[in-house]
């Protein structure tokens, strides 16, 4: 199963005193590598990782082993991602939110991994439910 990986997933993982830490590594143990994700999620990754008492090098060993993949563009793509922050700024939409909806839009068989109850509120191509494994 392809995925795409938001921040609670890496954190999960990464930090063994995590509510969703036995979710994170079954997830984990079903993906088939590479699991997408963008720079704004590994910066909070590593930054939660860290402040839950985890090694926060962790983000580097994923993607240096392959189990993670960087597949986005925010130069690319900032028109869009605004567009999203936007239409969403009553949640708030963080940054990386916006580029994994972004993301699913233009990787449409992919699901989403993640801990964010908001990814059953936001829509990919305004209308669509996001594909989401949440725990």
């Amino acid at each position: 199963m392809k995925g795409i990986a938001d921040t609670g997933l890496i954190v999960a993982f990464g930090s063994c005193t995590d509510q969703h830490h036995a979710w994170a590594r079954e997830v984990w143990a079903q993906l088939e590598p590479p699991v997408h994700t963008c720079e704004a999620v590994l910066s909070e990754a590593q930054f939660l990782i860290k402040r839950f008492g985890g090694n926060p090098l962790l983000v580097w060993e994923l993607l240096d082993r392959g189990t993670i993949e960087i597949d986005f563009a925010l130069g690319l793509e900032v028109t869009r991602v605004r567009e999203l922050q936007r239409s969403y700024r009553e949640l708030p939409m963080s940054l990386a939110d916006a580029c994994l909806v972004r993301m699913s839009e233009l990787h449409s068989q992919s699901r989403v991994f993640t801990t964010d109850s908001d990814f059953h509120i936001f829509r990919r191509n305004r209308r669509q439910l996001i594909p989401v494994i949440i725990p």
